[in-house]
């Protein structure tokens, strides 16, 4: 998560979060949990496609009160930002009128974490507008309630992911990669495809040595990372989205060192060595419709 830039008045306070999209550059999916879930495998990397969150507390009223720029977007108490701060007033025992908006850039239903980024970085605004002094460990056990990758968020912008979600062991990656985002312009609903994945396949593949050795490595490098880039889902989703596996192709084609599908979808990500080259692949999605394309770079 980005260190938040704040900005304080005598009343009311305020704050503004900056809210990263991720990408798996892994994402095992392994087997079924007692609970329903699975358990799941991912190294995760966070790139410079962010969400705005603007925190204020208010003097006019006691509740929650939350307004975005993406009018599709439900602005209700089922919204994971205004969970999320619910969640944090009640386990610190506040009762304060809060003011949020949101400023939407990360695309939605696209598996770049775009909601469960905001749910963080209402977790970490709200820790530091209110003073609460929690750790990441503890904003993270508030942000295990919410959704499986809300946990990664306080850890970034590099971890190996395990269990519903739950586990998280920052990682390191040494230097720094372009990422073309190819968003085709439709969601991919996380719970169809699993669904599709536990139908499809006949049975569950272990965790392999080399995916095992990367969660072990003090250090790691971007060569060894993308040459065991792999998704579970993506045979499920490319049969049912051909679409995405064309995009993959071409990004590929277009000299990307490795490309994959985010999450459960419907994004597909690029990693290039340089941002010329980046940039150069970006042009050749801009032509076509629906699909939504951001050339953006991995934190140093």
């Amino acid at each position: 998560m980005t260190n938040p830039a704040s900005r304080s008045t005598v009343l009311p306070a305020s704050i503004t979060v900056c809210a990263p999209a991720k990408v798996n550059l892994v994402l095992r999916i392994l087997d079924r949990r007692p609970d329903g879930y699975h358990n799941l495998w991912s190294l995760m990397q966070t790139v410079q496609l962010e969400d705005e969150l603007v925190l204020s507390m208010s003097d006019n009223h006691s509740t929650i009160i939350l307004r975005c720029d993406e009018p599709s977007l439900k602005t209700d108490p089922s919204n994971l930002v205004y969970r999320a701060a619910a969640a944090v007033l009640e386990s610190s025992s506040r009762t304060v009128g809060l003011d949020m908006v949101l400023i939407k850039r990360i695309p939605m239903g696209a598996g770049l974490g775009g909601g469960s980024s905001d749910a963080a970085a209402t977790i970490i605004g709200l820790n530091r507008l209110l003073s609460l002094g929690w750790s990441r460990e503890q904003m993270a056990r508030i942000g295990q309630t919410l959704g499986s990758d809300v946990s990664f968020f306080f850890f970034a912008p590099s971890a190996i992911v395990g269990g519903r979600g739950e586990t998280v062991a920052p990682a390191r990656i040494k230097g720094s990669r372009w990422v073309v985002l190819v968003n085709p312009g439709f969601p991919v609903e996380t719970k169809w495809a699993y669904q599709q994945l536990s139908a499809n396949r006949t049975g569950v593949q272990p965790l392999s040595d080399v995916h095992v050795g990367l969660g072990k490595a003090s250090d790691l490098s971007w060569e060894e990372v993308l040459q065991v880039a792999e998704n579970d889902f993506e045979a499920t989703v490319f049969k049912a989205h051909p679409v995405l596996h064309k995009i993959k192709q071409k990004l590929l084609a277009e000299g990307a060192e490795a490309a994959l599908l985010s999450g459960s979808g419907a994004t597909v990500f690029g990693v290039f060595r340089d941002e010329t080259t980046a940039r150069r692949a970006e042009i050749e999605f801009r032509t076509e419709p629906h699909v939504k394309v951001y050339t953006v770079s991995t934190p140093l």
